[in-house]
């Protein structure tokens, strides 16, 4: 009998792409022969994020597309957009079942009776308050690198997030499965495990509730990544992104004297005005920023350091932006993510005066990704001339190589056979063509 085929489609976070790939064992596991998206399937599982307008619209061009390549193919849609708004997504045409947060890794026990008979668009989405388990995933293929989820939903009340409506409470999983997690990756051949959450830096909760208390932590954050420096098996950890409140001093210094962990952090910062930062319910103002980017770099005056920037929050003003932009412009980081806000409905922003014109907010945005490109590249040309370790991957024109050093600046160089997913030192060169890699060469011979 030929196995039914299954193809997955993740937007979103790296997050989900752990997740996607768990998703895609359980399938394999059960007899299911997983394809790619193109090829057509019988099954279409869609991953979908909520965390901006564009990916609620981009949930329903991923349907269409599955339906041109196979029609009549089941389509079923989990993640985070499944959570905040089942109903609307069973209303698309195509769709066949949506699974809440609560559901997403049950879904063989809905999916293998699943026929056109039953009717479209099934939903089963629990209340985000009742998920309470944790469900540990990591994204397997990439033989270079893996995502590795180690933590799950949030605490925080942050005023413009729907992320702890989709996510549910902030739980993890435990040190020791982790670690078992992480070799497991190792035995398969990744090089770099990249270690995510909802909220990373919250690693340590515990999944069960006993009225209404949490227990304790048995772990922090910084108990897990010095078990996890403890594994041969794996060259490589990269920290995915760290609320700056949780990036303590100790962390900073552990990874500074780590060989394993990257020198690289991603640290939200979403906005360089104390008054935002106050109306959108984060925890730590801007001179906190500062001191853990001051630090950093003070440990490791070459480390990469990423942040996300939200502009036209509501009441934002044209000297508040302005003061974010000086603030990023003095700060010593080396790229930017950048945010259009975005209206979503049942978070308190919505409700708050000072509305910023949509055209306002792209050229806010259009102003902080030039200063990134500035920044980036400041960044890439200081490391000029200087050798750095770069774990090898494949490029998309097949006569270079392409990757990242340990601080997280990327690389080509031309092909050399043997190279791919093995780690050794190069001399970095000047910008390239296009100024979105450094040129590289061998420093030596033979790969670590």
């Amino acid at each position: 009998m030929t196995p039914r085929t299954v193809a997955f489609h993740t937007l979103g976070c790296k997050l989900n792409y752990s997740e996607t790939s768990a998703l895609a064992r359980l399938f394999e596991g059960s007899g299911y022969l997983p394809v790619k998206f193109e090829e057509g399937a019988d099954i279409y599982v869609l991953n979908t994020c909520s965390v901006t307008e564009q990916a609620d619209k981009e949930c329903q061009k991923i349907v269409r597309q599955a339906l041109r390549r196979r029609p009549g193919a089941f389509v079923v849609v989990t993640g985070c957009y499944a959570q905040l708004k089942p109903h609307e997504i069973a209303e698309i045409p195509g769709v066949d079942m949506v699974l809440g947060a609560g559901e997403k890794f049950r879904i063989l026990d809905y999916v293998d009776d699943l026929s056109k008979a039953q009717g479209k668009g099934m939903v089963h989405a629990g209340e985000v308050r009742d998920v309470n388990t944790f469900t540990s995933s990591f994204s397997f293929g990439d033989r270079t690198r893996s995502f590795l989820k180690v933590q799950d939903g949030c605490d925080y009340k942050c005023s413009f997030c729907t992320i702890p409506q989709a996510r549910g409470a902030s739980r993890s999983d435990t040190v020791e499965s982790v670690l078992q997690n992480a070799r497991q990756i190792a035995a398969s051949g990744a090089r770099e495990i990249v270690l995510t959450g909802v909220n990373l830096g919250d690693f340590g909760n515990g999944t069960e509730v006993l009225e209404g208390v949490r227990p304790k932590k048995e772990a922090l954050f910084i108990d897990l990544i010095r078990e996890l420096d403890q594994l041969d098996e794996v060259s490589r950890f990269r920290i995915s992104s760290i609320e700056p409140n949780l990036l303590t001093d100790e962390i900073i210094a552990f990874v500074a004297q780590s060989e394993r962990f990257m020198p690289h952090f991603h640290v939200p910062l979403q906005s360089g005005n104390d008054k935002q930062l106050r109306d959108m319910r984060r925890r730590y103002r801007r001179d906190l920023y500062a001191e853990r980017v001051a630090l950093t770099k003070r440990l490791m005056p070459h480390a990469c350091i990423g942040c996300d920037v939200i502009v036209g929050f509501p009441g934002e003003t044209e000297a508040d932006f302005l003061e974010t932009y000086q603030f990023l412009q003095e700060l010593d980081v080396s790229y930017l993510h950048v945010f259009t806000y975005s209206e979503r409905a049942n978070t308190p922003a919505v409700e708050m005066p000072g509305v910023v014109p949509v055209e306002e907010r792209r050229r806010r945005n259009q102003a902080l990704r030039g200063l990134s490109e500035m920044k980036r590249r400041a960044f890439y040309q200081e490391h000029s001339g200087t050798e750095r370790p770069v774990l090898f991957e494949q490029h998309k024109d097949r006569s270079l190589l392409s990757g990242f050093t340990d601080n997280y600046v990327k690389i080509e160089m031309p092909f050399e056979e043997g190279r791919l997913n093995t780690i050794a030192p190069v001399l970095l060169g000047q910008l390239n063509t296009d100024g979105e890699a450094l040129q590289a060469q061998a420093a030596v011979l033979n790969a670590l």
